[in-house]
Parts: structure tokens; sequence; C-alpha cells
């Protein structure tokens, strides 16, 4: 970030006539952006040791109120995207798998490959023209109506699901298209193995030998990607939370960046780290789910 032109003291005086350089050298003072790099980096470590993330150089407000406020929102549109990705990408994997060259299985190609190409940005824009302003029946902006304290517990759930279906739906597209054809691809592979053909010579179901033998298998290698992606995931929510103008924290490191918050940019970093840290460590416990022989070696 200091590599990038301007620092937080320009973006506050340079518009301003009023304000002198010594008035300004004063502020950088103030900051600690006087001070050299090292010395700056040093300090906010200690002060993250002691779950510190400083003050904002926007409003004077702590780092970690600013995130407090912004995180819930940032998790609940991400957790419904894994949701939707999930549910949706392993049952159009498994069948595209199954049903190799099918036409269900050129079409979920079709999908992937528009999914892989189509921009965020770009599919966002034209959902909001086409839900929100052509047809009228989503609306475009936020999370939340702004008289909604005046609504039943019934009227808020619905607003709030009517206020979060292009973002849930923006944020898990290309996720979506991606995991279907990872599920596909391990589905393909499990399927041909020995043991397949072994527990279908022994007369077993076909939905036997898909979803109880060869789907615990087939699931390692997409809940490991699952757990990687969640940085990606929390990076793309500067750009659905941006367009639809949802204060999280997506939103709030695109602000923080363009007024050179840099104590806000950290802690949202941080933060995205250890989001990270926690969804691999989730994906790590997932394989004892999905597949019992990951529970069960450690009695061998």
């Amino acid at each position: 970030m200091h590599l990038a032109p301007g620092e937080p003291t320009d973006l506050q005086t340079t518009m301003n006539p009023r304000v002198s350089a010594q008035a300004k050298e004063n502020l950088r003072k103030l900051y600690g952006l006087d001070r050299p790099l090292y010395v700056q980096y040093t300090q906010w470590v200690k002060r993250v040791v002691a779950m510190d993330f400083g003050t904002s150089f926007v409003d004077g407000q702590t780092v970690a109120q600013k995130i407090m406020e912004r995180m819930p929102i940032t998790i609940v549109i991400n957790l419904l995207s894994l949701i939707l990705i999930f549910a949706l990408a392993l049952p159009i994997g498994v069948y595209s798998a199954t049903h190799q060259y099918s036409t269900f299985d050129k079409a979920a190609t079709i999908f992937v490959f528009l999914g892989f190409a189509t921009p965020t940005f770009w599919l966002a824009l034209m959902m909001m023209i086409l839900f929100g302003v052509v047809l009228g029946w989503l609306p475009i902006s936020g999370y939340q109506s702004l008289d909604i304290s005046a609504m039943s517990v019934s009227q808020r759930v619905w607003d709030w699901t009517n206020h979060l279906m292009l973002p849930v739906f923006i944020s898990a597209f290309g996720g979506l298209a991606g995991f279907s054809r990872y599920a596909r691809a391990e589905m393909l592979e499990v399927i041909r193995q020995d043991y397949i053909r072994t527990a279908r010579a022994k007369g077993l179901s076909e939905y036997v030998v898909v979803y109880k033998h060869a789907l615990r298998n087939a699931l390692i290698p997409v809940i490991t990607i699952l757990g990687l992606s969640i940085p990606g995931l929390i990076g793309g929510s500067v750009i659905f939370e941006t367009i639809f103008a949802i204060d999280g924290m997506g939103r709030l490191f695109y602000q923080s960046v363009l007024s050179r918050d840099y104590p806000t940019i950290m802690g949202v970093t941080v933060l995205g780290t250890l989001l990270t840290l926690v969804g691999n460590l989730l994906a790590d416990v997932s394989y004892a789910f999905a597949n019992p022989t990951v529970r069960l070696g450690r009695n061998r």
C-alpha cells in the first residue's frame, strides 16, 4: 500500500487551501507516517499481538469496531454462497459423471465455460438491470429496506431474502461452475476403480454404488478445493458488495484502499487470513465425515 501514490494526509489536505505544509507534516507525525516502514510494521505487529488493530485514519473509529460492524453480513453472504455451491455443484457433477456425454453433460459443460468466462461485475449489472429495473422483482442495493424496523419478523426475513438473492447468486455463480466440474472429474476417476466394478458385480444398486461408495471418495479433493476457495469468495466480496452497495467487509476494504486507510486495510487482511485458516481447518475436519477411512485410520 505504501508503494501506491498518495498518503492519507494527501487525501485529507490536498483539496483544502487552508492547510499549511507544517499542518500536513504534523498530521503525518500523528499517524506515524514519518517513521521508517520497518518501524511502522514492528509497532503494528506489537499491537496486533495484543488484539489492537489500531484506529482508522478516516473517522477515528477503532478498526476492530469497524470490522465487527461489517463482518456479519459478509460472512452470511459467503456462507450462503458456499451452501448453494455445495448443494448444486455435487448433484450436477455426479449426474454428469454417471451420464457422460449425455445432453445434460454437454449442457453442464457449456454452463461451466460460461461461468468461467463471464465477468462477475458484468453479470451483476445485467442481473440488476433485468430483475431490478426491467422486471422490478428484486431490490438492487443494500441488504435490507430503510423501513425494516417497522416490519414483522416474517416480513424482515422476506425482505432480507429479496435483498440477498442477487448478491448470493453472483457470489456463487463462478464457484458453482468450477465445483461442478471438479466433482465431475473426481467422480469419473472414482467410478473407474476396481472396487466400484466389484460393488456392481455383487449386485448392489446403482444408487448405493454411486452415492455410498463412489461419492465419499470423490468428496475429498472437492472439500479441499472448497476450503481453499474461501479467500476467493472473500476477495469477490469487494466486487459485489461495491456494486450492490452492501456495507460489508469487501466494501470496507475497497473504501479503505481509496482513502489509504492503512490500519483498516491491514485489519481486514488479517481477518481474511484467519478465515482462510478456519476454512482449511473445517476442510480437514470434514474429511472424517466424508470418508470414514480417514476417521478410522488411527486405529488400523
